[in-house]
């Protein structure tokens, strides 16, 4: 498996992409989807990265900037039929270790709180993630759920 920094013109970068934004919809109340579109994702302060082995997509993962020390992580998502891989985690660790080499000190994320979401937070919880208040811009409601990781 391979890891890169990736500018979001493959097409099959761009269905996973889709693919995510209608699960998280469709898994989640309205309102409360903070998954980011393709400009979000190409935002300044913003790196994506694709796991590919050869030619097949394998899963991406995004880290956003935030106050200085502090980062998101955003947009983990495996390819269907290829979940408990450890693609997830592959992708979940070279994020971990972006984060330190740009002098973060904290890394924080937003999932969801039901079912379709357990995996993504036993995958958080197995990396340190432990919960946490609100961060950035978001609200407490009854549905999402804050993890934050000290590097």
């Amino acid at each position: 498996m391979r890891i890169v920094a990736d500018d979001l013109t493959h097409p099959d970068v761009l269905d996973l992409l889709r693919f995510h934004l209608a699960e998280a919809g469709r898994n989640s109340p309205e309102g409360c989807v903070f998954a980011l579109d393709v400009d979000g994702l190409r935002a300044p302060g913003t790196v994506f990265w694709t796991a590919w082995d050869g030619d097949a997509l394998l899963g991406m993962a995004a880290l956003k900037d935030m106050e200085p020390g502090h980062g998101e992580l955003k947009s983990m998502r495996t390819v269907s039929g290829r979940q408990g891989e450890g693609i997830g985690q592959a992708l979940l660790g070279h994020a971990i270790a972006a984060a330190r080499a740009r002098g973060m000190v904290r890394l924080s994320l937003e999932t969801g709180d039901n079912e379709p979401f357990a995996a993504a937070r036993r995958l958080y919880e197995r990396a340190g993630f432990t919960p946490c208040p609100p961060f950035a811009d978001y609200r407490a409601g009854s549905f999402n759920t804050f993890y934050t990781l000290v590097l």
